[in-house]
């Protein structure tokens, strides 16, 4: 996988990259992740990549010329599965989401700023408009590592143990069941008996029950279909 990420603010976006999964994932070439400034492609001596609203208000807009240009230009060298702008009116990402999108080969996302993108960009070019949250955020650079994040720990071989992903939260629609590790007892504060019984079956089953009840007391949203 290919992960194309365009950004006024280029500097937010390293450490994200540089550590952890997402470093070892790019390391072993499962992803690549490319993170393009677009003030390399503004205009003017300033390399200008904003404007005032025509009809006025407050605020900036990302103007569309420096877009289509870096944009055509990624498009110019290889095919693009999705073109994402990240948005506080775009629809909510979620595990169903990333699962989606892990399944790509070549990936954009495009950072909003200031008060938004010129709308022909949205218009013409966007093929998924993405919030994270019911928030607004400085700029989506930290919105596009989250979403990148999602995306690239579902691919295959970027975690030790593949099916570690498969008993995430959200996968079945609940929330993953309480876990524990050793010891057994500590200081009082005992793991479950089912859990140090070896049985698997039952294991299984309370992990299930578990599951259903965590979701019902704190999502219950989850559950309404």
């Amino acid at each position: 996988m290919r992960i194309d990420i365009i950004t006024v603010l280029p500097e937010l976006l390293g450490s994200p990259f540089e550590t952890s999964i997402l470093q070892r994932a790019q390391d072993k070439g499962k992803v690549e992740v490319h993170i393009h400034d677009l003030r390399n492609y503004g205009k003017g001596k300033h390399k200008q990549v904003d404007d005032y609203a025509f009809g006025g208000g407050a605020g900036m807009v990302m103007t569309c010329e420096p877009i289509f240009t870096l944009i055509n230009e990624l498009k110019s060298e290889r095919a693009y599965d999705a073109i994402i702008y990240t948005t506080p009116d775009g629809k909510t990402f979620d595990q169903g989401m990333a699962n989606s999108l892990s399944l790509k080969e070549n990936l954009i996302i495009l950072c909003g700023h200031y008060k938004g993108v010129d709308q022909r960009v949205r218009d013409a070019i966007i093929t998924h408009e993405i919030t994270i949250g019911d928030y607004v955020l400085s700029g989506g650079e930290l919105a596009a590592a989250v979403i990148s994040d999602a995306i690239i720990r579902l691919l295959p071989g970027v975690l030790n143990d593949e099916t570690s992903a498969l008993t995430d939260s959200f996968q079945d629609g609940l929330l993953a069941p309480p876990v524990y590790t050793r010891p057994a007892d500590y200081e009082g504060l005992k793991v479950p008996d089912i859990l140090t019984s070896g049985n698997l079956k039952a294991i299984d089953l309370w992990r299930e029950e578990q599951a259903i009840e965590r979701t019902q007391s704190r999502r219950p949203d989850l559950l309404k279909d």
